[in-house]
């Protein structure tokens, strides 16, 4: 502690008697300055006239809640190599819990914060920028509030975008739809409780910014995947204003924990809204360029970028890393949440430049006291390299090639037997090796990025025009069947085949071994017209269209929850193929005749049915048969393990049993069995 009294960790504001401490890191800086905006529009200005090794600290007096701030930093002004300092802007603290306003990124791009040197000392104020609220977290009651600590074993994960999904709901008050109060409502939190999934995966929800090339268009960031402040919940989705938005989304995760159900983020520590050397400083470029991004070794006015949007945060520097697992810890111990999934996490593991399993991110998430207690997932690739398979044991993977090869048998692709098993089974040839357990993979056929279910199925070819780029963007390796008209029809058997693709799809993800994920909307037929890159389409193509909600398909899909949530043999741990190696859980994987599949019945390319037989001790039994083939397939039925078998569930209306005996499953369905344990 400083003779003022003030100290240099944490970083951040921290309220103290009469005013604020305030630390702030910066190698290179050679002054730190708080700017205090009153609602009067003067500024007031306090040095951090303190040091301690890296960061600069000092008391500001009469620094209050509700207060506005941000940061001037002065240092050498040269781009050349890598140093931006530029006093003249007002920075937004990384630590800032709260931030109101917004960027206005026509006068950031194009205007008086263009990182020009004749353009350094003109000098910002509070009209154009967002601002740091100062934060008093101690004035949220969070009651008897418990968290519902669901093993991963027993997970339903439901990506959610928050806004879209309440946005239309017509039973959530007009005022609270799209904001975190509407997710808290009675309503939206009934529907998730109704459909049986544990957990919601939030897109991101950390302060992000609206591009300014999208504003030129009349769009809009709608998915989020643009942080520039990694404490503080994004300001629009407040219904309460941009100065409630802290109190209002620990009032969500309050409620949706009382209703048993988990908070994952999806958060973004891999890039920043800052963009390459031609974009805005906002903050950390401001504060120190060099700690907080990657700069290409040889030429250091250029960023390394492994993530396609201009940057890299620079996880080998202490400071960045302090800054990542700070705002983890603060969104586990102050908002509650309980999870995250980490957007291009492979960016995270990179030190020198190659993704490493023993990356200093890694290990501090490992040893860590409070996040080593939560769910960690990471998107296991960046746009560098694919690391499915290559994070700790404790960590679970969106598993890509699931979604992949699901899509292909599905559709009908050749020799897929011997892939799809192992998706099924929980990706064995992706983790055992590495003595990794199924719950490593998050299975999943669709997710905000792509095509929903009901476009899956309804177009061969992406449909972005409303984009605003040509119908360029976005993937065009779909693995997509349209089934005979690109988008919609009124043709009956086309529109059957259809429902029946979804409903294999979602069986299929429901009732393989691994933690089942699936995408906000796809339970009800969410279309987005083709459009499978709808990250600028903040309006009715990306919300939830609960008008025209399949609602048929809606309960078959709860169907398929509870039945997973309730049956321990569809939620295994560890298969085993034979119930001499140990273990509860014991598959066997049959031909349709009932035998075992033969070393060359994984390579005929024309076989399309497989059977699973999934047992666990002293619970029911079930026989999932899934039939890919454009005709229909006769199953013989094993022997049932308690007395006989009978329908659960299945995509072909048609089905019955043949007493017992063997049961034709239709073209392109699925078909559950039952045996009871006696």
């Amino acid at each position: 502690m400083s003779r003022d009294g003030s100290f240099a960790y944490p970083l951040g504001v921290t309220l103290v008697e009469g005013g604020a401490n305030v630390a702030v890191y910066s190698e290179r800086a050679d002054r730190v300055t708080v700017s205090l905006f009153r609602e009067d529009g003067t500024e007031e200005r306090t040095d951090l006239t303190n040091r301690t090794g890296h960061v600069f600290h000092g008391i500001v007096q009469g620094m209050n809640p509700g207060d506005r701030y941000g940061l001037r930093v002065d240092g050498p002004w040269a781009p050349e190599a890598g140093l931006r300092f530029a006093p003249a802007k007002v920075l937004l603290e990384p630590h800032t819990q709260a931030v109101t306003g917004a960027f206005d990124m026509t006068q950031a791009v194009f205007g008086h914060q263009l990182d020009k040197p004749k353009k350094r000392d003109e000098t910002d104020g509070a009209g154009h920028v967002a601002l740091g609220v100062v934060t008093d977290n101690r004035a949220f009651d969070w009651g008897d509030h418990e968290r519902p600590s669901i093993p991963l074993s027993e997970s339903i994960i439901y990506e959610v975008h928050l806004k879209g999904f309440t946005k239309l709901m017509e039973k959530v008050p007009e005022d609270l739809r799209g904001t975190y109060a509407g997710l808290a409502n009675d309503a939206a939190i009934e529907y998730l409780t109704g459909l049986g999934v544990t957990a919601v995966e939030l897109l991101p929800v950390h302060q992000f910014l609206q591009d300014s090339h999208l504003l030129e268009k009349g769009l809009r960031n709608y998915w989020g995947y643009n942080s520039i402040g990694f404490f503080a919940p994004h300001n629009e989705y407040a219904a309460t204003g941009d100065r409630g938005q802290v109190d209002e989304f620990k009032g969500m995760v309050k409620a949706l924990h009382k209703a048993g159900i988990e908070v994952i983020l999806d958060v973004v520590y891999n890039h920043t809204a800052e963009g390459n050397d031609k974009g805005p400083t906002l903050s950390f470029k401001g504060i120190d360029n060099p700690s907080y991004y990657r700069l290409v070794e040889e030429d250091p006015a250029h960023y390394f970028d492994t993530t396609g949007t201009g940057n890299s945060v620079n996880v080998s520097h202490p400071a960045a890393l302090q800054l990542i697992m700070d705002s983890l810890r603060y969104w586990v111990t102050e908002m509650h949440v309980d999870g995250f999934r980490f957007d291009l996490a492979t960016t995270l593991t990179r030190q020198g430049g190659d993704a490493s399993l023993h990356s200093a991110f890694l290990t501090l998430c490992q040893q860590d006291p409070v996040l080593s207690t939560v769910k960690l997932i990471a998107e296991p690739w960046d746009v560098a390299g694919y690391q499915l398979g290559g994070f700790p044991a404790d960590w679970s993977e969106w598993n890509g090639k699931f979604r992949d090869d699901v899509r292909d048998f599905w559709r009908g692709t050749e020799g897929m037997l011997a892939t799809l098993s192992q998706r099924v089974l929980g990706s064995p040839d992706i983790y055992e090796e590495s003595r990794r357990a199924p719950l490593s993979s998050v299975n999943f056929i669709t997710a905000h990025d792509g095509f929903t279910l009901a476009d899956l199925t309804s177009y061969e070819q992406k449909h972005n025009e409303a984009n605003g780029e040509d119908n360029n963007d976005g993937e065009s390796d779909n693995r997509s069947r349209n089934y005979g008209v690109e988008g919609p029809t009124d043709d009956p058997e086309i529109l059957a085949t259809r429902t029946r693709q979804r409903k294999n799809m979602l069986a299929t993800v429901l009732l393989s071994a691994g933690v089942p994920m699936i995408l906000g909307g796809d339970e009800i037929a969410r279309t987005q017209q083709g459009n499978n890159n709808a990250y600028c389409q903040d309006n009715e193509i990306s919300w939830f269209d609960w008008q025209h909600a399949d609602w048929e398909l809606r309960d078959f899909t709860e169907k398929l929850i509870r039945l997973r949530r309730a049956e321990p043999a569809l939620r295994p741990e560890w298969y085993r193929h034979a119930p001499e190696v140990g273990g509860p859980d014991v598959v066997c994987i049959l031909r349709a005749d009932a035998e075992p599949f033969a070393d060359e019945d994984w390579d005929d390319p024309e076989a399309r049915s497989i059977a699973f037989q999934l047992m666990h001790e002293g619970a029911d039994s079930f026989l999932l048969m899934l039939n890919a083939a454009a005709n229909g397939v006769e199953f013989t039925l094993p022997e049932p393990p308690g007395g006989h078998w009978e329908l659960e569930l299945s995509s072909d209306p048609d089905l019955g049993l043949n007493d017992g005996e063997s049961v034709i499953v239709g073209e392109t369905s699925f078909a559950l069995l039952r045996s009871r344990a006696g």
